[in-house]
């Protein structure tokens, strides 16, 4: 059977599987194991056993479930009425005011969780009923707090970055490097965005707080100081070459729990839930990454992926040209699965054209991210919409086209990413390495 043939098989089934409601792990599990029933003459059970314990005993993984649980306490504490409290005297008096929030306190928050719904919930269940109380255009709230919330993709420590590490075989620590300056860059677009609509707008008249004097700025800024201290404490111990990737989610859980102890929201029931919240999320990502595992070596067995690389090397493409075709695809698949999967599930195929043309992995790494934070605010799939609808009780239509202003700046963030590589590179390319990488 040829690689068409064997292409169309493996789409039939694994949208067969995926539209009956299968878990997507479950639905690559199956998809593989049609593939190797089909191609090869192989055990199917022993090579299913062996690949799944591969996939799932890896050291680096472990820095997984571990940033998970730090924003599984977090979103337990008083974090997000501490940055609130902290952000919106500095806020105030820039264009587009107390607006602003949702995207630093995004940026803030992504820099001590992983995970864009996480980073979501955990800044809209302040900042929305506040924004709404000074009368602020609802559409921008809604939209600046979808776009912001996928800063949590990017700025580390990232889950999709982790997982794209681990499929790919990059170091965890110098991805995480890679995605401080682009996220930086991202949330200072969504700023001007919403400084220069703001200044066009006819319909911005928010009230106004009280004017605070700089001392009193000062004083409030103090709530920012805990959550300053964690971000020195996991990015700072990977940016200085202290901890790999895994020691840094370790310091991340144990300063996560300090702060909660100190704020007097740790309590047993707390902890369990952020526990149980962890292992669940854990537990699905692993069970995708350990059937997208298995899917890549049964189509290793047909072929697939480097028939595919021969093709698009045969059809001379340049960067800019596969760039483009990849930026197309992923905003396509991103209308039907999240993030995660979409990376795990075409991996096995995109990381050979990727070194065929010779593009960097961890360029591409940050490159991926980008285009995967659009997935959350596209329907009928995006993740952080479905979040939104329940904290607000809006249409999912009103949502979606209150996000598509920080889905345009996405894409312009793509082209900016590839007229200006070293944006993602230069950081890591000059930062010392901690011992063992990961």
């Amino acid at each position: 059977m040829g690689e068409i043939g064997a292409i169309t098989i493996f789409l039939f089934v694994l949208f067969l599987l995926l539209g009956s409601g299968v878990w997507v792990g479950l639905a690559l599990l199956g998809v593989a194991w049609v593939g190797m029933e089909l191609f090869t003459p192989r055990p199917v059970g022993d090579a299913m056993a062996t690949i799944v314990w591969t996939a799932s005993s890896s050291w680096t993984l472990t820095a997984l479930p571990l940033f998970i649980w730090m924003g599984e306490i977090l979103y337990r504490t008083r974090l997000s009425e501490d940055m609130f409290r902290g952000l919106s005297p500095w806020m105030a008096r820039l264009p587009g005011g107390l607006i602003h929030t949702n995207i630093v306190g995004c940026t803030v928050f992504a820099a001590v969780s992983g995970s864009s719904a996480a980073t979501l919930t955990t800044v809209g269940k302040m900042s929305v009923p506040e924004l709404r109380a000074r009368d602020y255009p609802e559409r921008m709230i809604i939209g600046t707090l979808a776009g912001a919330a996928t800063l949590g993709l990017m700025i580390p420590p990232s889950l999709t970055l982790i997982v794209y590490g681990v499929t790919v075989r990059e170091s965890i620590s110098k991805l995480f490097i890679a995605g401080i300056l682009p996220g930086l860059v991202l949330a200072a677009m969504f700023m001007a965005y919403v400084a220069v609509t703001s200044q066009l707008s006819r319909n911005f008249n928010p009230k106004a707080d009280p004017p605070m004097s700089f001392g009193a700025k000062l004083k409030n800024s103090r709530f920012l100081v805990p959550v300053i201290l964690l971000i020195m404490l996991v990015i700072g111990s990977m940016y200085l070459g202290f901890a790999t990737a895994t020691e840094a989610a370790a310091f991340g859980v144990l300063g996560s729990l300090t702060l909660a102890a100190g704020q007097g929201s740790l309590s047993w029931g707390s902890f369990s839930e952020s526990l149980m919240g962890a292992v669940r999320t854990s537990a699905m990502i692993a069970l995708i990454l350990a059937g997208a595992a298995f899917l890549s070596l049964s189509m290793g067995f047909t072929g697939i992926p480097r028939g595919l690389a021969n093709l698009i090397a045969s059809l001379d493409l340049s960067r800019f040209e596969l760039l483009m075709a990849l930026l197309v695809f992923y905003i396509i698949l991103g209308c039907f699965l999240d993030g995660i999967s979409s990376v795990v599930l075409t991996m096995a195929v995109v990381e050979p054209m990727i070194r065929q043309a010779g593009i960097d992995l961890v360029w591409f790494g940050i490159f991926i991210v980008v285009v995967v934070e659009m997935a959350q605010i596209t329907p009928p799939i995006g993740f952080n919409l479905f979040v939104l609808q329940g904290m607000t009780n809006h249409e999912m239509s009103f949502i979606a086209r209150a996000a598509l202003p920080m889905f345009a700046i996405m894409v312009v963030m793509v082209f900016v990413l590839i007229a200006f590589p070293d944006l993602a590179t230069w950081l890591p390319e000059n930062i010392r390495q901690a011992p063992g990488g990961g």
